[in-house]
């Protein structure tokens, strides 16, 4: 990957909200009947697009042994950090339920960041008979998630936090990055609207060389496959022209002093424009001549 862009996948779980109610089924709990709501317990995180071993490069964080505080903030400094956060239905969920934890220990918004959520990819791109993760794993034959003991997992964590109970949470919450991240390689050609590496170059980049813009990568030759993501490019002029094109998507990748190609819809419209202006020239002129005969 030859661009400067920090793609950050991460990782939430959560505690259940507690309170008092009557029965089991079709219940309106109110508020006054909560005891603790739910709250961020845990989250794994890492940088995409490392070299080293995958375990070495998961950070995983929780309010065992540390403060809740000093877990949240750890977060922040995450997101903060990143120009794009991979998850599964963060949008909905994970980022949502940090942004909850930030503004409550006072902590202002992180900088700007773009979103990646695989969950949208599938059910945009694909139609499995699930999209849970686990079953997009299994298909893709990725491997599985972590299996646990369900919520009894949590409820140990809550009511008897110790490193045995703990560490059960800690290799399933981790295990959901290395899915995270497998999923997302896979998905990485399918990805239409993912954020451009081509405005994360390195100074002093060949700007003349086409990049990728879902890898980061500079494929070669005139008919080639992008060997990190798999997208096909497709030269499609001389290199005097030098304009190519992902096949898959169809993201024009125009270099330094070469002309962007206007799309279909676009180059229509300069048509119409340019038609409208020449009908208008010609009854300018044939309204002079008309006025030049009356004078005459």
């Amino acid at each position: 990957m030859l661009s400067n862009m920090k793609i950050l996948g991460i990782d939430i779980e959560t505690s259940p909200n507690t309170g008092y109610f009557w029965a089991l089924f079709k219940q309106n709990i109110q508020l006054n009947h909560l005891i603790d709501t739910s709250r961020v317990m845990c989250f794994s995180a890492m940088w995409f697009g490392t070299s080293s071993p995958l375990e070495d490069y998961i950070q995983f964080e929780s309010e065992y042994p540390r403060r809740h505080d000093v877990m949240i903030r750890r977060a922040w400094k995450l997101l903060n950090d990143a120009d794009v956060i991979v998850h599964f239905n963060g949008t909905s969920f994970d980022l949502p339920k940090l942004n909850v934890e930030f503004i409550k220990v006072g902590m202002p918004p992180p900088s700007p960041y773009q979103q990646v959520d695989l969950l949208k990819v599938a059910r945009q791109q694909f139609r499995f008979t699930s999209n849970k993760m686990d079953h997009l794993l299994d298909v893709l034959g990725l491997g599985h998630k972590v299996r646990h003991s369900g919520f009894t997992m949590w409820k140990d964590c809550m009511e008897r936090p110790t490193k045995e109970t703990w560490a059960m949470m800690q290799k399933y919450n981790m295990g959901d990055i290395v899915g995270l991240e497998l999923l997302y390689y896979r998905m990485l050609p399918w990805i239409k609207m993912h954020p451009n590496h081509a405005l994360f170059q390195e100074d002093g980049e060949n700007p003349i060389v086409p990049l990728c813009p879902n890898c980061g990568t500079y494929p070669a030759g005139n008919e080639l496959t992008c060997f990190a993501c798999r997208a096909r490019f497709r030269r499609a002029r001389a290199r005097a022209m030098a304009y190519s094109q992902c096949a898959n998507c169809h993201t024009p990748i125009v270099g330094e002093g070469r002309t962007r190609r206007k799309c279909g819809p676009c180059a229509e419209k300069d048509r119409t424009r340019q038609r409208k202006n020449a009908v208008h020239t010609q009854k300018e002129q044939q309204n002079a001549q008309e006025n030049q005969a009356k004078i005459a």
